[in-house]
């Protein structure tokens, strides 16, 4: 018999593992509404891939099997804006449940959600008070395939007004980003308007289509791209793969990129899907590596994270190492929010839900584990304001075990 996670049991430390049997500990929880939001973060893909070159090096110091933070918690603890070296996950409340391949999801002012179905291509309105899905239109053009099909999803900065729904989506060709208006007043199914493309041409594969979009606190909007298994593209500075890129709402380069015609923002990255900004307007990214360690880095324009020279903390010269690492068993981070003063990271192949406290720049301490192995695979994290996040589960992604009411968005209260 399953054993069943009550609402506002709180969790500590590692977690449990899986229980006996493989099966995993589930929530039956009540639909709670939720409190209008701001800033929109939506999306991530899976973990897996072509192998690449050898040569990448641990990080200097890091216990083998565990993450591994940059600075000591002794160092840090001090810091008069770090948080806590040890935080605490309430599981709150069941928004919704039997999903089928949920990536992308936005909040709406009103509290309900915006959810993308990768492998359906449709966009579904889900209540916050009954946790009913009503697809409200399926974006045209989408060819789902692999780790390929609808991904993230942002709301204009002035979606108030102009009521624009911003997607990430894989087509026959390549990977691209459009906006579509979102009419209530139509008929349900029919009230996405006409996708107007924002950007084209980012390469797409089976793997490694990236699919992290967010607007920023410059009201720009940031992807997330991967390489596609084409390790080259990382650090070949004319290809849209294995980059953040950064534009305008329209698409276009923004003043103050690296290169004044170029949307690329960042490079050297192998497959980008978790992006959040922290008090400070710091930019986050969280990032699949390739079998050895995954990361969280931090992300300065212009900079080289050293895909495919470099896997983990390498230490090479003009290339930078990220923050923070963990064995790909451990992790295959997807998205990351921020909250508490601390990022938090969903994990599709670890199973677990990741807090990296910080103390501005840097972690405060070693990285903590929540939920492990209790919801399955985690796919997005969304923040809601103060101590409140949602949790996206990817149970239905076809390398899941999906159960019985898979998959789900789960509320949390953080600390």
């Amino acid at each position: 018999m399953r054993s069943v996670v009550r609402t506002g049991r709180r969790f500590g430390g590692a977690g449990a593992g899986r229980p006996a049997g493989h099966g995993r500990a589930r929530g039956v929880l009540a639909a709670v509404a939720l409190a209008g939001c701001g800033a929109l973060l939506a999306g991530c893909s899976p973990e897996g891939g072509p192998a690449g070159p050898a040569g990448a090096s641990p990080p200097r110091g890091a216990p083998s099997g565990s993450a591994s933070a940059s600075a000591s918690a002794s160092a840090s603890a001090s810091a008069p804006s770090a948080a806590p070296a040890k935080g605490s996950v309430e599981v709150t409340g069941e928004i919704a449940r039997d999903l089928e391949s949920p990536w992308g999801v936005a909040p709406l002012p009103d509290g309900d959600l915006l959810v993308a179905s990768r492998d359906k291509g449709t966009i579904s309105r889900v209540s916050a008070a009954s946790g009913k899905a009503v697809v409200i239109g399926k974006v045209p053009g989408v060819a789902p395939g692999g780790e390929g099909g609808l991904l993230g999803l942002a709301l204009s900065p002035s979606f108030a007004s102009d009521r624009m729904v911003y997607a990430y989506f894989t087509t026959e060709s390549d990977n691209r980003i459009a906006r579509m208006r979102y009419d209530e007043k139509r008929e349900p199914g029919q009230q996405l308007g006409a996708p107007d493309t924002v950007l084209r041409g980012i390469p797409k594969g089976v793997v490694h289509n990236g699919g992290r979009i967010a607007f920023g606190p410059d009201r720009m909007l940031y992807a997330g791209t991967g390489e596609t298994g084409e390790t080259g593209l990382a650090q070949d500075r004319k290809s849209l793969g294995g980059k953040i890129l950064r534009m305008t709402p329209d698409g276009q380069p923004v003043h103050g990129n690296p290169e004044p015609d170029s949307v690329v923002y960042s490079h050297g990255h192998r497959n980008v899907q978790g992006l959040a900004w922290d008090q400070d307007k710091r930019l986050w990214a969280a990032e699949f590596g390739q079998n050895t360690w995954d990361e969280l880095n931090l992300i300065e324009p212009g900079a080289n994270y050293g895909w495919p020279q470099a896997e983990g903390k390498a230490g090479l010269a003009g290339m930078r190492d990220p923050v923070a690492v963990w064995r790909t068993d451990e992790a295959s981070p997807s998205g990351i929010a921020v909250a508490r003063g601390s990022v938090w990271m969903a994990g599709l192949k670890g199973e677990r839900l990741w807090r990296i406290p910080l103390a501005g720049d840097r972690p405060a301490a070693e990285p903590e584990a929540f939920l492990q192995g209790r919801y399955g695979r985690l796919r997005s994290v969304v923040a809601l304001g103060g101590d409140r996040l949602l949790l996206v589960t990817s149970e239905t992604d076809r390398r899941g075990s999906p159960e019985a009411g898979d998959d789900r968005i789960l509320t949390l209260t953080v600390r």
